[in-house]
């Protein structure tokens, strides 16, 4: 029987989380939840008897403790990450000490920033004609980054691209993508997607780290890069009248 959960709390906004994570949250006798990251409205309903732990200042051992005590006292455990926990989420170390001991995992998806972040700008990211293809990535920092995944290799695809963990470093973001994609191309950085204090800043890469210093984001912001965040494109033939497909026959049945 599965005894420690990995939830996906969403990127702030508290009704963003699954209808299962917030079960798993109700009926957990242990949190452990990002602190630094986690809205904590999201633990609003769990147990007024539930052990809370914040990881912000915990170790991974620390972190294993908790959750291994949990596990020992018969408990539900929540582990409980920002967005999606398969992004960013360093999830695998924990699932996977764990799972030598013999604890049961599983892993309920989440809202990423990365989504929250184009609903925020009314964007899709996959337009016809424009791009089908989306890359999610980071510049490199104190966590290095494979050579062939730096920017401005994956710039070369010309793809949507969403940059995590990045903003502190605008002015680099802006010179490595500069390598591929035109100084025209638009760009966004949206910070805090989906809180209320939610920050939206538009421009190109040519201009973008000006307005982003200017608007003091230096933190929790998502940069999104792509021509998806223009104004043309070609209308999906999912939806055209001349078009058949499995459901639908065409106009004149063609």
């Amino acid at each position: 029987m599965t005894q420690v959960y990995f939830v996906g709390a969403g990127p702030g906004d508290p009704e963003l989380i699954t209808v299962k994570g917030l079960d798993v949250i109700r009926r957990a006798g242990v949190i452990i939840y990002a602190g630094s990251l986690v809205n904590v409205a999201v633990l609003a309903e769990r147990r007024s008897d539930a052990q809370v732990h914040d990881s912000a200042g915990m170790t991974l051992e620390e972190v294993l403790e908790a959750t291994l005590r949990g596990v020992a006292a018969g408990q539900t455990v929540a582990r409980v990450h920002t967005g999606d926990p398969s992004l960013y989420g360093a999830i695998q170390e924990q699932i996977d000490a764990l799972e030598a001991k013999g604890v049961a995992c599983e892993v309920i998806p989440g809202v990423s920033s990365f989504t929250a972040a184009a609903a925020a700008l009314r964007r899709e990211f996959t337009l016809p004609a424009v791009s089908q293809t989306v890359i999610l990535t980071r510049l490199e920092g104190r966590t290095p980054v494979p050579e062939r995944e730096r920017l401005e290799s994956l710039a070369a695809h010309q793809a949507s691209m969403c940059v995590f963990l990045s903003v502190q470093n605008i002015d680099e973001v802006a010179r490595q993508l500069g390598r591929h994609y035109p100084p025209d191309t638009p760009v966004a950085v949206v910070q805090r997607a989906s809180w209320p204090d939610e920050v939206c800043v538009r421009g190109t890469l040519a201009d973008i780290a000006g307005k982003v210093k200017a608007a003091r984001i230096g933190k929790t912001a998502q940069i999104l890069v792509g021509r998806f965040l223009g104004g043309g494109y070609e209308k999906s033939r999912l939806y055209d009248k001349a078009f058949s497909h499995g459901h639908r026959t065409a106009e004149g049945g063609r």
